[in-house]
């Protein structure tokens, strides 16, 4: 069997500011119509306030910083010229959904009409990972065996605790507004590639999707790209956090290929478990518990982010040359996650509109503006 490429690809959602008021502005059109060079990589989504950028196909966690670095800027400075700001987090932390402006293309008029109000409520940003995987086989064990680890790293990168002007108590809200969305959350196991094409095509055939696009899971064998598409986290805040991120999703490739290659593989477990471990991390982050199913009892999350990372790419890393960019981790479990740090300035400031102003600094690291 020939190994997967292991390419990574990564598209981010980011928030177009009003540096003023802090409040959301729509302003893709504007973005897009100015410079046509920029439709390759930079791209509208389905609220006017959204853009979404996608890098090329990287082979290293390095050239997928370089690429984000490029892109950030590349929009920074596009939203500048109105005077705008951009941010990266998972929800806004006080803008109504309800004043939002759907994306007057074809595509995102036909998610509001086929979503109705589901659709006007999606003012949520994400970061989607793709991972190079070309034997459709071992695309599908992957999935299988990945879907256990997606709540960890979802810890990591939570950046949503905010919505409509409210502290939600959870680290994730993006995640319990995106649920209300159909075909969503973790996937059930699939015996085989027929398997899953079997299911999509069920689907297609019968009207209720018109492409694999439309199935919206935490992570999803990608309808047109031999990819696994990485969508359970929130839109990361940081440069280094998306990269985090990025070899993580690499590197857990990597030791599932190595399992397979020896005639092993990793335990398969429900999906109904894996959604309890997701709403831990969705309503906790990193300072709740997660549960070891193996062992059938209660781990801090942090604990068991550590032991994804010894246990599951440590072996992995020195080969893909990706090992700082995983132990970033490491300094997120340190210093907590996007929302960690948001909801302590929150408690600092008593002022969302602070709240904003750091997301957009810390958006802003290590990107160059010139």
């Amino acid at each position: 069997m020939k190994p997967p490429s292991l390419t990574i690809g990564i598209e981010e959602e980011y928030q177009i500011i009003d540096p003023e008021t802090r409040e959301l502005r729509s302003y893709i059109t504007e973005i897009l119509d100015g410079d046509h060079l920029t439709l390759s990589q930079v791209k509208p989504e389905l609220h006017q306030s959204i853009v979404e950028v996608g890098t090329t196909i990287c082979r290293t966690p390095s050239e997928a910083r370089a690429e984000l670095l490029k892109l950030r800027g590349l929009v920074m400075r596009l939203a500048a010229r109105n005077g705008l700001k951009i941010a990266a987090a998972g929800t806004h932390p006080f803008s109504s959904w309800v004043t939002q402006e759907i994306t007057p293309l074809e595509r995102y008029l036909g998610v509001r009409q086929d979503m109705g109000e589901l659709a006007q409520q999606l003012l949520i940003f994400g970061t989607h990972v793709h991972i190079g995987i070309e034997d459709r086989e071992f695309l599908i064990d992957a999935l299988n065996a990945a879907r256990y680890l997606l709540p960890h790293v979802l810890c990591l990168s939570t950046s949503s605790p905010f919505w409509m002007g409210r502290n939600t108590g959870l680290k994730s809200y993006r995640s319990v507004i995106f649920r209300n969305f159909p075909r969503n959350g973790i996937p059930r196991v699939f015996g085989s590639w027929s398997d899953y094409t079997n299911f999509t095509e069920t689907l297609v055939r019968t009207r209720c999707i018109p492409d694999g696009s439309k199935i919206w899971w935490d992570v999803r064998p990608h309808h047109a790209y031999p990819t696994l598409e990485f969508r359970v986290c929130d839109v990361c805040t940081r440069v280094d956090e998306a990269v985090c991120i990025a070899a993580i999703f690499q590197a857990m490739i990597a030791k599932f290929w190595k399992l397979r290659r020896d005639n092993m593989t990793f335990r398969i477990y429900p999906s109904d478990l894996i959604e309890e471990n997701k709403w831990r991390a969705v309503r906790y982050g990193l300072d709740g518990k997660l549960v070891d199913l193996g062992k059938q009892e209660e781990l801090h999350a942090r604990e068991l982010v550590r032991e994804m990372i010894a246990w599951f790419v440590d072996d992995v890393l020195d080969e893909l040359g990706s090992r700082q960019d995983v132990e970033y981790a490491f300094k997120i479990l340190e210093h907590g996650s996007s929302a960690d740090r948001q909801l302590a300035v929150y408690e600092k400031t008593g002022d969302l509109k602070s709240v904003v102003d750091h997301l957009i600094r810390e958006t802003e690291e290590g990107v160059p503006l010139e």
